[in-house]
């Protein structure tokens, strides 16, 4: 069977300021969040502001390959 071609896709979301600064030292991760879009509307990356529990402040979380 073809594979279909949802409208709405399931994605995740990585701290920038995690991934850019290389994790502190003290920290055991990087933030991620699981969402989803719709396809139609927003084409293109996603960027959202998140709490991020390693950094201890909203931040910038951006959309991921899986």
């Amino acid at each position: 069977m073809a594979k279909s071609k949802d409208v709405r896709v399931t994605i995740i979301l990585e701290c920038t300021c995690c991934v850019r600064n290389g994790v502190n030292k003290e920290s055991t991760g990087i933030s991620r969040y699981i969402t989803q879009k719709n396809r139609h509307n927003t084409p293109s990356r996603l960027e959202l502001k998140k709490f991020c529990p390693y950094c201890y402040k909203h931040t910038i979380h951006g959309e991921i390959k899986k």
